[in-house]
């Protein structure tokens, strides 16, 4: 049975401390320059119609082993920035997409967490994570779209959580 296509539209979610340090996670790559590929959590939405914040916490949890679903004590703290970059999706990912697709829709959110909170890594994506201030994990981000979202925490992480 062929392997469906992913959906051109995502979530980025920038998990942070109280204190702004943001998590980053090093992408599962057969490449050289892999420890360049230093990421925040993304992720497509399995269906057009899922909820973008459902989306957002099925990849938190997927790839950190975090609960942030709505019924978990860190289900308030999930953001919606309500920001939304449209990119050009890698050459060496197009494979993974439909013929002709070549632009990705990614809708922003933040993820305030406890500082301490454990991090569990699915060995298939992600090899290494590392808790860096805002400033830093904006710098070590390969992609120009989540290093802007490392750099905005601030204005989000003072407004609070939203509903």
């Amino acid at each position: 049975m062929p392997h469906p296509f992913k959906i051109p539209v995502s979530v980025l979610v920038v998990i942070y401390t109280p204190s702004l340090d943001v998590l980053l996670i090093r992408r599962t790559e057969p490449d050289p320059q892999a420890s360049a590929f230093w990421q925040s959590v993304t992720g497509s939405k399995d269906a057009l119609d899922e909820p973008f914040a459902l989306t957002a916490a099925r990849e938190v949890l997927e790839e950190t082993g975090i609960d942030c679903y709505p019924h978990s004590a860190l289900g308030d703290q999930l953001q919606d920035w309500q920001l939304e970059n449209v990119y050009a999706i890698y050459l060496r990912w197009l494979h993974r997409y439909a013929p002709g697709v070549v632009f990705n829709t990614e809708r922003l959110f933040g993820l305030q967490v406890p500082a301490g909170t454990p991090v569990r890594l699915d060995p298939r994506e992600h090899t290494h994570y590392q808790w860096l201030p805002y400033q830093e994990a904006a710098h070590a981000c390969f992609s120009p779209s989540n290093a802007e979202a490392c750099a905005l925490l601030p204005r989000f992480a003072n407004a609070g959580a939203q509903p």
